[in-house]
């Protein structure tokens, strides 16, 4: 194999060796568990196995491995390789956390590769070398795959949907996260996988440059996901609390997601149909729109804040959020008045929004239904200015995206 980095090679090399000396002797006073597995063939006698499980014993003892001298020189070597930065940018919230980033993202995993190839503690080159050349590859790539899971409560997914921009949900794969991330155990939502609508994921995929020193906003993502999927469906949605980040399909990091995203509104589990997907679609291509209009924006992180909050509080956030939402320079009746207009689509409709509006209780359902509205009409100004058009007599309502969206499916 051709080496960029001699002096990475040699330092991965001798921490490996090293980490395998003291393996082997803890192995004399502790042995590596084995699992016993059948590989069956039809037509054919099955074949046992003993396979030793190597990982989960390296991990056990990663502190043991990090205090090696030759695990610090390593990290010297690392830190003077800029491509390897991005490695540990997940865990490096400060500098001093630079190095027990990379030692959990490329040491172990190494040392965890090699012996896996070894089936054990016995050393080979040959499978060092193999080892070193995946981890070099990745390093030295033009391109790198960046992906993120984040488990997702509160909705039942079929199969995987789309989302735009390298955002899918989908049905989770049972096991999939405790196993590439042993510690996940114990940062999973209650009775995750166990339940229909405690069984999915938020995916990201992302291509990174290999020059880039820092990893994709996932919780930002994430959020956007989240908050999108609440205002397309009524239910108790939220992610994470945690996310889980691969580099090239090695585990990098693990960090939380946003707290308004985290937290579980109260509800029944809805279902996410093709419908509320192409909704979903809508909202995430629109939230620029979002950023660049601070009333709007105001509008939706108190509406959604309101959805994890008790009374009295929760009808203070609606009607906040509805005041900034619709009601510029008049307030919050004025905004009352234009939302009924928008919402109703009979007369008798928008006389009964309006008499709820007017009583200071907001509900939340229609205050979602109203942001909706605003934000697919894309120009939230020019639209309170055609509600104001359309109460005066001198156009019709505008049009609703709901209306609309059930007319182009009939």
């Amino acid at each position: 194999m051709v080496v960029r980095s001699p002096h990475l090679y040699r330092a991965l090399r001798l921490f490996c060796l090293a980490a395998f000396a003291r393996l082997t002797a803890e192995a004399e006073r502790s042995p590596v568990p084995f699992a016993f597995e059948e590989h069956a063939a039809p037509g054919r006698p099955s074949l046992y196995e003993y396979r030793p499980l190597v990982r989960g014993y390296v991990e056990a003892r990663a502190r043991s491995l990090a205090t090696l001298e030759d695990a610090v020189i390593a990290l010297d070597e690392l830190i003077r390789e800029p491509a390897a930065g991005v490695f540990a940018q997940a865990h490096a919230g400060a500098q001093a956390q630079l190095r027990p980033g990379l030692f959990t993202t490329v040491l172990l995993p190494l040392v965890t590769a090699v012996a896996d190839a070894c089936g054990g503690f016995d050393w080979d080159d040959g499978a060092f070398r193999r080892a070193y050349a995946g981890f070099e590859e990745t390093l030295y790539a033009e391109r790198r795959t960046y992906s993120a899971l984040a488990p997702l409560v509160g909705l039942m997914v079929r199969s995987r949907t789309e989302l735009g921009g390298g955002a899918a949900v989908r049905p989770v794969v049972r096991g999939e996260l405790a196993t590439l991330w042993p510690e996940a155990r114990g940062l999973l939502p209650r009775d995750f996988e166990r339940e229909p609508h405690r069984a999915s994921v938020v995916e990201l995929q992302r291509d990174v440059e290999a020059a880039a020193s820092s990893l994709p906003d996932a919780p930002g993502e994430v959020g956007d996901a989240v908050t999108a999927l609440r205002l397309a469906l009524p239910g108790p949605i939220a992610a994470g609390p945690v996310i889980f980040e691969r580099l090239d399909w090695r585990p990098v990091g693990i960090r939380p997601v946003l707290p308004v995203s985290g937290g579980e509104p109260p509800g029944e589990p809805t279902r996410l149909d093709e419908f509320r997907a192409r909704l979903v679609r809508d909202l995430l291509e629109r939230t620029p729109t979002i950023d660049d209009d601070p009333e709007l924006g105001e509008a939706l992180d108190r509406w959604e804040l309101s959805l994890l909050q008790s009374e009295p509080f929760r009808s203070e956030q609606l009607r906040e959020s509805l005041a900034a939402l619709l009601g510029g320079q008049d307030g919050l009746f004025a905004a009352s008045v234009r939302a009924a207009v928008l919402l109703g689509e009979t007369g008798q409709e928008r006389a009964e929004l309006l008499a709820a509006l007017r009583g200071g209780d907001p509900d939340p359902d229609t205050m979602r239904r109203a942001i909706v509205e605003a934000v697919m009409h894309g120009d939230r100004e020019r639209l309170i200015a055609r509600l104001d058009e359309s109460i005066l007599g001198l156009r019709p309502r505008p049009p609703s995206y709901f209306a609309a969206r059930a007319v182009a499916a009939g």
